[in-house]
């Protein structure tokens, strides 16, 4: 399911992670990302475009509802957030023109009438995700961030997967009660060069986390997994 549907269908607020709280890990794109904005309130797309205009994203809008076919019958588009209710255009009409001209694009749609209704119709349309109006920006991005990871147009730097990497080698290793000399001992890894793993310092080889993970009682794949965001 592209998104949490029983959230949706009760309305219950999801905890957002704001920058102060976690910030978002750097990013770099694979190639050139293109984003289609349809929305007829030029206030909202103005602020969809503020929250990505510090990514290297080529957006464009359309905010007059008769413009939305050609739209979606010219360029290409990996992404396109779309408004569910346009004057003067059903749903379902706009879905159809986005299955026929932008089959490989993932679609966000936002709307500020929320009703089972419009969240089943997403769901057939395969929708990516749901957003309420008003949103948080930080939200908008986690989202967006998200659905160009899933596409492999975003992707962590090195630099950031490897403090990830370190971060969840440390907090699993904490939440068992193990010190890193307890950790040395099981691995076969020196003291000096598990810190810098954990710190992200360091590169650890397939041979030493496939060592940690023995070590912490994890899969490699679990591992990674829990670098993902959620």
């Amino acid at each position: 399911m592209p998104f949490d549907l029983q959230d949706r269908l009760l309305q219950t607020p999801r905890p957002l992670r704001t920058v102060a709280q976690q910030p978002m890990r750097e990013l770099q794109s694979s190639g050139d990302i293109k984003i289609l904005i349809i929305d007829d309130d030029h206030a909202t797309c103005s602020v969809i475009q503020a929250a990505l205009a510090n990514r290297d994203f080529q957006t464009d809008v359309v905010s007059d509802p008769v413009l939305v076919e050609s739209a979606l019958r010219g360029s290409s588009y990996h992404l396109i957030i779309l408004d569910y209710v346009l004057p003067g255009l059903e749903a379902e009409q706009v879905f159809s023109w986005i299955k026929e001209y932008q089959s490989d694009a993932k679609v966000v749609v936002v709307t500020g009438y929320p009703s089972v209704d419009n969240v089943l119709s997403c769901l057939r349309a395969r929708a990516h995700d749901y957003l309420t109006k008003p949103f948080q920006v930080d939200q908008l991005r986690e989202i967006v961030f998200r659905c160009l990871e899933e596409k492999g147009l975003l992707r962590m730097t090195e630099e950031a997967l490897r403090e990830s990497l370190g971060a969840a080698i440390r907090d699993r290793r904490k939440a068992l009660g193990l010190t890193l000399s307890n950790m040395s001992d099981r691995t076969a890894v020196s003291l000096g060069y598990l810190s810098q793993i954990e710190l992200g310092k360091n590169s650890a080889s397939i041979e030493t986390l496939y060592r940690i993970c023995l070590a912490l009682g994890m899969k490699m794949s679990e591992l990674f997994q829990s670098v993902q965001r959620c």
